[in-house]
């Protein structure tokens, strides 16, 4: 009698996952080193390795004044920025997709970027009296808090958060919040509109050290309470009634996983701008190598997200030397056609 052997329809199973984490691991560690050394001045990957040791040992006599300033207090920063918002992102894209059961799903459609811009574009150009104290980074936090808040209101029906109706008030609050933005870029001078066009197309060209803790404990945070909450998101991906029969409250979380995802997004845009398509890029690429489960795709698409916008940053300010683009032209480039394709087959992709 001849076995037949099950072989999985996914790239990585089993004791793979592990070595794809690992490999994941060393290439985001090279991949930021590379970076670091990578600019308008070039530093060889061994010196700024020896840099970023000999700071993390507390000892940084001997190293050149310029190096050390290029790469601990300008690059370092920036990089590992770029590395923190590509996984918060990722993170958050893949809570809305398991949240609304739609691959389609975006941490950018639900209206907490739109928000935000809003929030911080008023800190720019108006500096009006209710953000003012704020800065940008804060005014986009509260400007993305409010529109989570409005879209959480009007997605409700009996009680309940329904996931269609997530969407269509998303859509709602993000076409209020871009018009309103719209109208204050008519309204500011030439110097600020092109402070306010770089931002809302993301950047983090202006990183510092200040900018790292609170994004990289909220990832850290999420990260681990979502791990605690993969047999639901399963549950949850199957169908509702199908989540209640295994004991799941749907309705909490629900609310959980969109609480949870706006935050980091929000998190992400106060700091970095808004960069799009990170969360529907990078969630999609790890489920077709993975699969559906989402406590294995959780860690991936943190590492996977964080490679992902660290490369993509690097190609923003070295494709045109000494100028800089910004992050979101390049994911938007790169995110377009993907979710055109997507759109085309997206009976194929969802399983």
């Amino acid at each position: 009698m001849q076995r037949t052997e099950t072989r999985s329809p996914h790239a990585v199973s089993g004791s793979g996952y592990v070595l794809l984490l690992a490999g994941l691991g060393v290439t985001l560690v090279l991949s930021v080193a590379f970076a670091i050394g990578t600019g308008t001045v070039e530093v060889p990957v061994t010196r700024v390795i020896g840099i970023l040791w000999s700071h993390l040992g507390g000892d940084t006599t001997g190293i050149d004044p310029l190096e050390n300033q290029i790469v601990w207090d300008f690059r370092t920063p920036r990089v590992l920025l770029a590395a923190v918002a590509g996984g918060g992102l990722s993170l958050a894209g893949v809570c809305l997709q398991s949240l609304v059961r739609n691959p389609l799903a975006d941490p950018y459609l639900f209206g907490v970027s739109a928000g935000a811009s809003l929030g911080a574009v008023i800190a720019m150009t108006t500096g009006g009296a209710l953000v003012a104290g704020l800065g940008v980074a804060g005014a986009a936090f509260a400007g993305s808090l409010l529109g989570l808040a409005i879209v959480f209101a009007m997605a409700q029906r009996g009680g309940r958060l329904l996931g269609g109706s997530l969407v269509l008030a998303g859509v709602a609050v993000a076409s209020l919040g871009n018009a309103a933005t719209s109208y204050l870029q008519l309204q500011s001078n030439p110097t600020e509109l092109r402070r306010v066009m770089f931002w809302l197309l993301g950047s983090v060209s202006g990183a510092s050290w200040d900018d790292l803790g609170v994004p990289a404990a909220a990832i850290a945070l999420t990260t681990a309470w979502l791990l605690t909450r993969g047999r639901s998101m399963n549950a949850l991906s199957v169908g509702d009634d199908t989540a209640a029969g295994l004991g799941v409250n749907v309705h909490r979380l629900r609310i959980l996983l969109l609480v949870a995802s706006s935050l980091l997004t929000a998190t992400v845009v106060s700091v970095a701008g808004g960069i799009g398509f990170v969360g529907l890029i990078v969630p999609h690429a790890v489920r077709l190598v993975v699969g559906p489960d989402q406590r294995k795709m959780l860690p991936v698409s943190v590492l996977a997200g964080a490679v992902f916008l660290v490369l993509v940053d690097l190609v923003t300010r070295t494709v045109d030397k000494p100028n800089e683009m910004p992050i979101g032209i390049f994911t938007a480039a790169l995110g377009a056609p993907f979710f055109l394709m997507l759109l085309r087959n997206r009976k194929k992709v969802w399983r």
